[in-house]
């Protein structure tokens, strides 16, 4: 994970208060809402940073390697555990539910991260995995920008929506159900839109749930 997470803590954290922010925070959300299992069952935020999204769906815990990004998770009431998503400190089938958000751009190893999410998943559990597709507007701004030198964004790897869905497939999950939203173009005024059901081609945030492949 970059260090400017740990380092930028505090600036990462104010940029969900900025106008801004807080739209684009708003339209991720609402994306996320209807597939993140609601319990009952702990579920995990793998890369859960300063806690905003587990803090708003009601996650019970949150994992991230920077200490300083899950000092804010902590709170906001987020039980907040230091650990790598490569190696996650808890026992098989411990969670009803995890999810990922913006954070399989980040993973230095994607297919150990998704086989540690699956080995912490109980049987009937649910993963959700908010993307920015670099088959989109929004992705390839993020990576241009990341190119340049954006404390951020530089240290992202942004994937395709087709390698996203092939890392679950390989990973041993298949994909329940999916919902969209940024179909507009990227801006620094973004407006107001609705999350829509199913994958829409081209859409900057795209929330995926799987489910784990049935056991013969």
């Amino acid at each position: 994970m970059p260090t400017a997470f740990e380092e930028l803590a505090a600036r990462y954290d104010a940029w969900y208060d900025s106008a801004h922010g807080r739209l684009l925070f708003a339209l991720e959300l609402a994306c996320l809402r209807p597939l993140v299992p609601p319990g009952p069952g702990l579920r995990l935020e793998v890369g859960v940073g300063s806690g905003r999204f587990s803090a708003a769906l009601g996650l019970e815990v949150g994992l991230d390697p920077a200490r300083a990004p899950l000092r804010l998770a902590a709170r906001r009431a987020v039980g907040a555990v230091q650990g790598a998503g490569e190696q996650l400190p808890f026992r098989d089938g411990t969670f009803a539910g995890v999810l990922f958000v913006v954070t399989l751009c980040f993973a230095d190893d994607s297919a150990a991260l998704l086989g540690e999410a699956r080995r912490v998943l109980a049987p009937s559990g649910r993963l959700v995995a908010g993307v920015v597709p670099f088959d989109s507007a929004w992705g390839r701004r993020y990576e241009t920008q990341g190119r340049a030198g954006h404390p951020f964004y530089q240290g992202a790897r942004f994937l395709t929506l087709a390698e996203h869905r092939r890392l679950l497939t390989d990973a041993g999950f298949t994909i329940a159900g999916a919902c969209s939203t940024l179909t507009q173009a990227p801006s620094d005024d973004p407006v107001e839109e609705g999350a829509q059901a199913g994958v829409v081609p081209g859409a900057g945030f795209v929330a995926l749930q799987a489910r784990v492949w049935p056991q013969v």
